[in-house]
């Protein structure tokens, strides 16, 4: 659905997006990570056919950003950073306003603000005026905004910005309804542990240029090596005890009462260490995957140590 190949922006001597290439199929999630200036919304302003491409090409759904930028508009839905609200409308007379620009019937218009307003908690405020709204209200009008023409593609930049924890689990959970609506999503954030939750693969871009791509647990093992594992114990360990695991894994820090280790193969490692342990007698109380955080392959990859 999503399709970008060698895909370039300059302006004037700054190359703010570069050979980019990337694919997004319909029912995926791509979370485009990086730090501001990289080139994310560059990036998706040439995809809602607002921006031409200097070099490279990209279709939406099989059109061509630049010779079909019309037909490209009809398939797209795009949430900005900063919304841009007309404050002296209402809520309802906003998303009327934009549905007749996306030329939606006056019952289609109706059927959809009422449907989208409902899912989204905002029947209370269609009747106030934008300037009434919170950040995270706004925010959720605008979403709607782009939900409106009911697109297959969707460009969404911080949607969850400015949004109260409860309004987020909302926003997150739609985008992953959407996805299983077999949408192609694009979602571009700060917000790490959201990236993971919602995304089925992770491109982060630096200077313009993608510089790793894949699932949050490829980008793991790739940039912070095997899995972390810790033995838990019901008892302080002692050197015999650390000196026996030292045998069968590569131990990485240890504790009174844990061990953590390395393997790259603990689906054959684990069972055999965890059953000599207990045919040594060993106290071991749980045995688990220490977490790996997004935050630390995103620090590596935009610090240029990867």
């Amino acid at each position: 659905m999503i399709e970008l190949e060698g895909l370039t922006k300059k302006f004037d001597n700054l190359i703010a997006v570069d050979q980019v290439t990337l694919a997004v199929r319909s029912g995926e999630v791509l979370a485009l990570l990086g730090p501001n200036g990289a080139g994310k919304t560059t990036t998706v302003r040439m995809l809602s056919a607002i921006l031409k491409p200097t070099m490279g090409q990209a279709r939406i759904a099989g059109y061509d950003i630049v010779t079909q930028a019309r037909r490209v508009r009809e398939y797209v839905g795009v949430l900005t950073e900063v919304p841009g609200l007309y404050t002296r409308m209402t809520g309802y007379e906003y998303l009327e306003f934009f549905g007749e620009l996306r030329g939606l019937s006056p019952e289609h218009r109706t059927e959809r603000i009422a449907y989208l307003a409902d899912w989204f908690q905002m029947t209370f405020a269609m009747d106030r005026r934008l300037g009434e709204y919170s950040k995270g209200m706004a925010q959720k009008i605008a979403l709607i905004r782009t939900l409106l023409h009911d697109p297959p593609v969707l460009l969404l930049d911080e949607p969850t910005s400015a949004m109260d924890p409860q309004s987020a689990r909302l926003v997150r959970d739609a985008i992953l309804q959407m996805r299983a609506g077999h949408r192609a999503i694009i979602v571009c954030t700060h917000n790490l542990p959201e990236a993971e939750e919602l995304a089925d693969r992770i491109a982060i871009i630096r200077q313009g240029r993608i510089v790793v791509e894949g699932t949050a647990t490829e980008l793991k093992s790739q940039l912070l090596g095997p899995p972390l594992m810790e033995l838990r114990f019901s008892k302080p360990s002692n050197n015999g005890l650390m000196n026996f695991v030292a045998q069968h894994v590569t131990v990485k820090d240890a504790g009174e009462r844990w061990i953590r280790y390395s393997t790259a193969t603990p689906e054959r490692t684990n069972p055999t260490l965890l059953r000599v342990l207990l045919e040594a007698g060993a106290p071991v109380v749980t045995l688990s995957q220490v977490s790996q955080s997004l935050e630390s392959v995103y620090l590596q990859v935009v610090e240029g140590k990867a």
